[in-house]
């Protein structure tokens, strides 16, 4: 009769050692702890405000490069529709005259430049800086419960 094979009890995989109770943890090891979680927290808060600040970045050169597209085009139809009121003031106010209408144009062309500027200003100030808020406000509060621990 054969006799049925034997086999040795499973090996638990081999892991870290357990930690120490926190009583009886040395200060060496408490202050590497607290090093190696302070340089955790700060690595993190430094990786938030990249984040932040590529994502505010992102989003102002989107804006600005579909803002530059848009008054590209729209550019090119006022100076047909410029163009089209020019020689139709010429025709019917000025009679026949072609200097006056183009200098009414220009007047009217400097009011569109103006308010085209002052948005843009607006706009732009809106935007900047991209500072990283979100992190900076995390900070804070980071630092104000370690002042609170330490008292």
């Amino acid at each position: 009769m054969p006799e049925p094979s034997q086999t040795p009890p499973p090996v638990p995989p081999p892991g870290p050692p357990p930690e120490p109770e926190p009583e009886h943890r040395s200060v060496a090891e408490l202050v590497f702890d607290v090093t190696e979680n302070a340089s955790t927290l700060i690595r993190e808060e430094i990786e938030l405000a990249k984040a932040e600040i590529s994502e505010k970045l992102g989003k102002i050169l989107r804006g600005s490069v579909v803002g530059l597209a848009a008054g590209v085009f729209a550019f090119l139809a006022l100076i047909l529709v410029m163009e089209g009121i020019a020689w139709l003031l010429n025709e019917e106010v000025f009679d026949g005259k072609a200097w006056p209408g183009f200098f009414v144009e220009a007047a009217i062309f400097l009011l569109v430049a103006a308010g085209a500027g002052y948005f843009a200003y607006r706009s732009v100030s809106a935007g900047a800086p991209p500072t990283p808020d979100q992190a900076i406000e995390e900070a804070k509060l980071t630092k104000e419960m370690l002042e609170k621990e330490e008292s």
